[in-house]
C-alpha cells in the first residue's frame, strides 16, 4: 500500500503528444549572446505590442515595464547565474 507509487509511464506521455508533442512545446533557450539578444528583442516587441502576458496565454497582460524585462531575461536565459 505505502510502497507503490503511481508515475507517468511512457504510454501516458506518448498518449498526450509524445515528447514532440504537446508537453514540450517550450522552445529551448539560446546558448549565443546574438541569439539572447534577438530572444530578449521579441519580448520587448511583444510588450510593446500588448502581447505579452505572465504566466501564460490566458493570465493577464503585462503593463509594467521592468516585469517585461524580468520576463524577457528569464525568456532568454540571461538571468540564470553562470558558473
Amino acid at each position: 500500500m505505502f510502497g507503490t507509487t503511481v508515475g507517468l509511464g511512457a504510454g501516458f506521455v506518448a498518449a498526450l503528444g509524445g515528447v514532440n508533442g504537446v508537453l514540450s512545446e517550450a522552445k529551448p533557450k539560446p546558448k549565443t549572446k546574438a541569439g539572447k539578444k534577438a530572444k530578449m528583442h521579441k519580448a520587448m516587441h511583444d510588450f510593446k505590442h500588448g502581447k505579452m502576458h505572465s504566466g501564460s496565454k490566458s493570465g493577464p497582460v503585462v503593463t509594467n515595464r521592468k516585469q517585461a524585462i524580468a520576463i524577457g531575461l528569464s525568456q532568454s536565459g540571461q538571468s540564470r547565474k553562470d558558473k
